[in-house]
């Protein structure tokens, strides 16, 4: 009986999933990796197993990596100490060479393989194709003295037409997050503000972030305190009480940037949970956090 109870627990959970997957036919999904997730072999084929379910079943989705620790890494292998300023990797000329490297031929080629090896088509598409970045610059909160992070560039603008042709090969798009400069050179995105800027770009149905964290949480001390539906017009107040701090204010400001640009919902999820995307788009709790208008 408790096999029984199994297999229709199982039949179950794919009707709960019908409505969602008849809603989100058809969609452009973008998926942005980050944290420990990429890390974690396991961790990592979990999600882009759930990223093969969704092409699988008629969803549209894009992937956007960031790769900091293979990097660190990597930077660490050539003798090069690595400097963060507000959280942004300052970034040289030969320290460039190295992150280009790596995120495109280890990271991004990683990605693909595991993609292509789950039964999908996936295609890799270097973000210096379709981001066009302008230097970021910024001045300290302290001194006023300007800051320099060097080879670091924000999206000003994003040519979608790479991403919708691989997207019409029933291709998944893999996007690492670099850009071209006016002066031809290429920069180093934050992966988070690259994955915002193209869902915006997009329109995209849905923006997912999958990281190490649970969520958004009212405690970061307490994974029980997580809010499961944020509303944008109360991130101000959260951002006032500095429930929203630290790593996640860049985040969340890029959930409302995509928000506002006409992405429909955004979500927070954590790529540790075994198929934790699958649960927060395709059941009717979720276990992460949705953001929403």
């Amino acid at each position: 009986m408790d096999q029984m109870d199994t297999i229709i627990g199982k039949a179950d959970a794919l009707i709960e999933a019908l409505p969602y997957i008849a809603r989100f036919k058809n969609e452009m999904i973008v998926v942005k990796l980050g944290g420990s997730v990429m890390e974690s072999e396991a961790n990592l084929r979990s999600t882009l197993t759930d990223i093969a379910f969704m092409r699988t079943v008629g969803m549209y989705p894009i992937v956007v990596h960031g790769g900091g620790k293979a990097i660190s890494r990597a930077l660490k292998e050539s003798g090069i100490e690595t400097t963060f300023v507000q959280g942004l990797r300052v970034t040289d000329a030969e320290s460039m060479h190295i992150v280009e490297d790596v995120i495109k031929n280890q990271v991004n080629a990683q990605i693909v393989s595991i993609l292509n090896g789950i039964g999908v088509t996936a295609s890799p598409l270097h973000g210096d194709r379709i981001f066009f970045a302008l230097k970021k610059t910024g001045r300290d909160p302290a001194t006023g003295d300007d800051l320099d992070w060097g080879y670091v560039g924000v999206p000003m603008a994003v040519d979608t037409g790479p991403v919708r042709e691989l997207v019409h090969e029933d291709k998944i798009p893999v996007v690492c997050p670099l850009g071209r400069g006016a002066d031809g050179l290429v920069y180093n995105i934050n992966a988070d503000t690259a994955a915002a800027a193209l869902a915006k770009a997009l329109k995209a149905r849905k923006l997912a972030f999958i990281s190490d964290v649970p969520g958004l949480l009212r405690d970061p001390n307490d994974p029980t305190s997580l809010i499961n539906t944020l509303h944008a017009d109360d991130a101000p107040q959260l951002m006032k009480e500095g429930i929203v701090g630290g790593g996640m204010l860049p985040k969340i400001h890029s959930c409302l940037d995509a928000l506002d640009a006409g992405v429909k919902k955004v979500h927070l999820v954590d790529g540790r949970m075994s198929h934790s995307l699958l649960l927060e788009i395709f059941t009717n709790t979720g276990v992460g956090t949705e953001i929403v208008q």
